[in-house]
């Protein structure tokens, strides 16, 4: 059982709801809704709990986590500081399965830089980010062994986007798996391309660079 931060205002009971800097109450999630907790993946909002801590007083929802069985509590008012958010709509899978095959991959040579880049995007909280980060370390593996903590982010990667897919789709995760997979081969296959198309349009503006030295 873990806590998340909180800015510790005062909620006066159990609620469905919150409320906006401006005082309108907000809709945000119910018990039994299913969300994504950045990092952690798919979860279950169990209930909506006062509690008080450190003698502030603040509404949460009780999470129960599907990979691990462990529980979350979420401030009401700190959902989008946190990152909480619900899964993809269905319309946004395919989607999803574009950008993992594109072939568009970021590759840092300085892995202070990477891994800082990589982190930032696997705590927002977006599965977009966690499909570039999948699609970066998945590169960066078929051509070097990748650190300890750079392959516990690509498993991590993987399985954020596999189970989120699965759970929209409502298909088991190994056949998800085998879509993934497909996809990142499609898309290492693009990057290879636009490689071999970059080396010959550099070669061919150095030809008539040299043919020109020569005459002259």
């Amino acid at each position: 059982m873990r806590y998340t931060d909180h800015p510790g205002w005062s909620f006066p009971g159990q609620t469905y709801s919150r409320l906006s800097n401006t005082g309108d109450t907000e809709l945000t999630f119910q018990v039994g809704d299913k969300v994504i907790y950045p990092n952690q993946g798919l979860g279950v909002v169990e209930g909506i709990e006062t509690k008080t801590i450190l003698g502030t007083t603040c509404g949460f929802y009780h999470l129960r986590m599907i990979a691990n069985e462990t529980t979350v509590f979420v401030p009401l008012d700190n959902v989008e500081g946190v990152g909480l958010r619900r899964a993809i709509a269905d319309a946004e899978v395919d989607r999803l399965f574009m950008l993992l095959g594109d072939g568009k991959i970021d590759n840092h040579q300085n892995w202070k830089g990477r891994f800082k880049d990589n982190s930032d995007k696997m705590r927002t909280g977006s599965i977009y980010d966690v499909v570039d980060v999948l699609k970066n370390l998945t590169y960066l593996s078929r051509s070097k062994n990748l650190s300890f903590r750079e392959k516990r982010m690509l498993d991590r990667a993987r399985f954020l986007v596999v189970s989120e897919i699965a759970e929209v789709v409502s298909e088991p995760s190994e056949l998800v798996e085998g879509k993934v997979d497909s996809a990142l081969d499609r898309c290492l296959a693009n990057k290879s391309r636009a490689l071999a198309r970059s080396k010959v349009a550099k070669a061919t503006t150095r030809v008539p660079a040299r043919r020109t030295a020569k005459a002259s």
